[in-house]
Order: structure tokens, then sequence, then C-alpha cells
């Protein structure tokens, strides 16, 4: 791709993303930096965790991500009772054809809403493992590839609460960030009132944005550049929660990758061809935190994970900013 092409690609990128954080930004209200997380992990080619207490807006929020785009969106309310088969599919036998067919299950969308998803058991949690990371689904030892674009959005209430189960480790590794909607500001929860009232503005939300168009959006993400010193910077971030002392549990190398394409949607989102370590940093706790475990005594020293992310930055060194460009790059241009 040409730089010409790069920035009409990104240009578009920029003015499609608006109309889409716009729209969402209607129904979530006071939250842009929630919306801007959710807009980087769909880019990003990412799945989106979204956990926090009851009455928040966290099925909201994923709902009018979903709404904004003009593509399938399925629902799945995860309860105990809930089979894998219920997302994947299951295979019938057909009187007339005398042969097995498919039935897809829930999770044949392009966008699929998981609500509560720590409510059903880790056997159910864990049927979301092959679609998520490979986007296809096996049944009865045939693969269905699943549409694209392919995005998951789950909610979940904090562990400690009753009837939850906490996601398997491999489970929390797939979703490439995790965000906590959180409670509203005085003012914001007053607009709510106005704005909620009456009818939900979910029945107005209206696509702003097709299929197609983030399907070239995310092609035009992956052409940002990624120099050489900020891939280290990413590298050592990662590698750093794998010898913390008050963690039993580092950051994958998946990790690391969604760290590096996180960070390479929202330096888009900003106009910018090139990735800066201030990217990374501002990517650093929504992407790692969720797939670290702290040792029990960090826990017992009421030690979070974000707490352990945000004194790694302090620590590892930061490249120079001027080392994120191409030789011959141009700067920002402020989309």
């Amino acid at each position: 791709m040409t730089t010409f092409d790069a920035r009409a690609s990104l240009s578009d990128l920029s003015t499609t993303a608006d109309r889409v954080r716009r729209s969402v930004e209607h129904v979530i209200e006071g939250k842009p930096e929630v919306v801007r997380i959710a807009l980087t992990v769909l880019l990003a080619e990412g799945h989106l965790l979204i956990e926090d207490v009851p009455g928040v807006g966290k099925t909201m929020l994923s709902k009018a991500l979903a709404r904004s785009i003009d593509c399938t969106v399925r629902r799945i309310q995860f309860t105990p009772d809930l089979l894998p088969s219920d997302i994947t599919g299951v295979s019938v036998f057909d009187q007339q054809q005398r042969d097995f067919e498919f039935k897809p299950g829930a999770i044949f969308a392009q966008i699929v809403v998981g609500d509560e998803i720590n409510r059903a058991s880790p056997k159910t949690q864990s049927a979301l493992l092959e679609s998520m990371e490979e986007g296809q689904v096996t049944v009865d030892g045939t693969s269905y590839e699943l549409p694209s674009p392919f995005m998951v959005i789950a909610t979940q209430n904090p562990v400690e609460m009753e009837g939850t189960y906490p996601l398997p480790e491999a489970q929390r590794d797939r979703f490439m960030a995790r965000v906590s909607v959180g409670y509203p500001s005085p003012e914001a929860e007053l607009k709510m009132l106005d704005v909620h009232g009456g009818v939900s503005p979910l029945d107005d939300l209206q696509p702003v944005a097709h299929a197609h168009e983030i399907v070239k959006l995310v092609e035009a993400v992956r052409q940002v550049h990624v120099a050489d010193p900020v891939r280290r910077y990413a590298v050592a971030l990662v590698g750093a929660t794998r010898e913390h002392p008050d963690l039993r549990l580092g950051a994958s190398p998946r990790a690391t990758l969604h760290l590096v394409r996180a960070a390479r949607a929202s330096a888009a989102l900003d106009g910018r061809e090139f990735v800066l370590p201030d990217d990374v940093q501002a990517l650093a706790a929504p992407v790692l935190a969720h797939r670290l475990l702290p040792t029990a005594q960090a826990q017992l020293n009421r030690r979070t994970p974000e707490q352990v992310v945000s004194e790694i930055l302090q620590r590892v060194p930061v490249p120079d900013p001027s080392a994120g460009r191409r030789p011959g790059m141009p700067g920002a241009r402020g989309l």
C-alpha cells in the first residue's frame, strides 16, 4: 500500500470510527474512554470483555456497539444450564435426506454478545475457545468458518458475586482487552434519567457503518507501522509480568500480539501511520491486567493486577518517541 493510499484509508477509518463512536455515546453517557477501547478492539480484530457490577450499562454498551454496525448480531444469555452445543451448534439426523445436517449455534454471527458469561459453567465457556482464536467451529470432526468481521463482546459480573464462575485462564487470554464501565458522574446520571426515563435509546439506534466497511478499516489498521524499538518495548512489558514477584502467572505471547495489534488500531484512530510508545502504554492495563494471576501473598496485600502493570510501566525503559516513525514518514496529521 502506498503512502497516499494509507492516508486515504486512515481518513476513511477516522470518519467511520467517529460515526460509530457518536452512535454508541448516544446510549452510553460520560464514558468516552470505554467507548474508544471498544472501537480499538473492534478494529484490531479482537474480542472485548466488559466486567463490572450489575446496572452500570455493560449490556447496553455491547448492544449499542453491535447495533451501530449493519451486520449479523446474536445474543447469548449465559446461564448455568446452557450447553456447549447451544453455542457451537449440533448435527441432527435428517430423516428425509438420511444424513446428518448441521444446525448452526448462536456463535454464527458477526458480532456475538455474550451476556453474563461467567454465570455459565467453565465447560460451556470453553465452547468459545476455538471460535475466538481461529474464527471457526469444529463439530463432529467438521470445521465451519465464521463470518467476517467476527467479534465477541462478553459481559461479566465480578467473580466474588453469588452464582458466578471464574473464567478459565485460556478463555481470559483470548479476550484482547477488559474494561470496566464504572459508575457514571452525577451529571451523566442526571442526563441518563432524561434520556432513558421514557424509552430506551437503543430503540432509535440505527446502523452508521456496514460490515464491509469494518473489514476495509481492519485492513487499513494492519498497514500501520510498528518500529522495532516499539516492538521490543511491548515484548519487555509482557516479559516483565512473567518475572514479577507478585504474580504467579504472567502474560502470554498472545498478549504481546494483542498489545501490538491494539496499539496499531489506537494509532489509526488518532490518524497516525505509526505506533508510538504512548499507544502501548495507554493499552497495557486493559490488554494485560485480566490475564495476570496474583500470588496469594499479593492478594492478602490487596495488590491488583492493574497496580502491577502500572509499576511495570514505570520500571521498563521507554524508547524515544521518534523511534516509532519509519524513516521519511511524516508526523501525526490529527485526523
